[in-house]
C-alpha cells in the first residue's frame, strides 16, 4: 500500500498561510497520509485529491494539508449506497493491493459464526446520525475503551474467525500501512463516522467497495499484535469514541 512509508523531512510546502485554520493540518514527523486520514475521519485518497498529491509517500514535515472537503465536494464524498458483493477469492491476503482483494459472498454474513445483526438487536442505540451499529465479532471483549491506552474494543477469538462490518458504508482503506494496526480495514459510514478493524490475518474487501452491515470483511488474526484478536474502533469526525456506548445490548 503506497501510504505505508513515513514522510520525508524537508522544507515547509506552500499553503503555510493556512496553518492553524479549521479544516487544515500541519504534518508532523512520523505521519503518513493514512494516519492523518484516520485521525480526521477521511479517506486518504480524498485528502490526496484535495491537496493535489500524486505520490502519497511524498508529504513533508510542516506541510499544511486540507483535511476537510471543499464545500463543493461535501455531497460528492458521501459513501455510495451499499450493495452486497457476490464473489470472494479464497486464500489469505497479508497486504492486499487496493484493487486485488475480491468481495466476499453475501451468504457469509449470515453464517452461524456471524455476530447478531437482526433488526431486534441493531435497531437500538441509534446515534445522532441515525446509524445503528452492530457487533463486529461475537467473541468476548478482552479490553475496553480507554482514551489514553486503548482507542476501541479488543475482542478474543480464533485465527480465521469472521470480522463483520458494523454498519453500511464504503471501504476507504484496506492494507497494512498504519503502524500498530497490522492488516487493517477502515469503513466510512457517512461524513461523521468511521469504523476500523485491525490485526486481521486476511482482508476480504478492497478500497472503494461498498459493504453492508454484517458483511464479512476480514478474517481475525494476530498481525502486528501479541495474540489473535480484533481491535475495533468507532471514530466520530476522526476522534475515537467508546464503541460500547453505540453498540446494541448483547442478547
Amino acid at each position: 500500500m503506497a501510504t505505508s512509508s513515513p514522510i520525508s523531512m524537508g522544507p515547509a510546502m506552500t499553503g503555510s498561510d493556512n496553518a492553524g485554520k479549521p479544516g487544515y493540518y500541519s504534518v508532523r514527523s512520523g505521519d503518513t497520509l493514512t494516519k492523518i486520514a484516520l485521525d480526521h475521519g477521511q479517506s486518504w485518497r480524498d485528502i490526496a485529491k484535495w491537496n493535489g498529491i500524486d505520490n502519497p509517500n511524498l508529504i513533508e514535515v510542516d506541510q499544511v494539508l486540507r483535511v476537510a472537503p471543499p464545500v463543493q465536494d461535501t455531497a460528492a464524498n458521501r459513501p455510495s449506497k451499499p450493495v452486497v458483493a457476490q464473489s470472494q477469492v479464497p486464500g489469505s491476503v497479508t497486504t492486499p493491493p487496493a484493487n486485488t482483494a475480491a468481495a466476499p459472498s453475501s451468504a457469509n454474513a449470515n453464517s452461524p459464526s456471524s455476530a447478531p445483526t437482526s433488526s431486534s438487536s441493531s435497531s437500538t442505540n441509534l446515534n445522532d446520525e441515525g446509524l445503528a451499529f452492530a457487533w463486529p465479532h461475537p467473541g468476548p471483549v478482552l479490553a475496553g475503551f480507554d482514551e489514553a491506552k486503548n482507542k476501541g474494543l479488543d475482542f478474543a477469538g480464533k485465527a480465521g474467525d469472521p470480522v463483520l462490518a458494523a454498519a453500511d458504508g464504503k471501504v476507504v482503506y484496506a492494507g497494512s500501512g498504519l503502524r500498530g494496526y497490522g492488516n487493517l480495514v477502515i469503513i466510512k459510514h457517512n461524513n461523521t463516522f468511521l469504523t476500523a478493524y485491525a490485526h486481521n490475518q486476511a482482508l476480504l474487501v478492497k478500497e472503494d467497495q461498498a459493504v453492508t452491515k454484517g458483511q464479512r470483511i476480514a478474517e481475525m488474526g494476530s498481525s502486528d499484535a501479541d495474540r489473535v484478536k480484533l481491535h475495533f474502533e468507532i471514530r466520530r469526525q476522526g476522534k475515537p469514541v467508546d464503541p460500547a456506548k453505540l453498540l446494541p445490548a448483547r442478547p
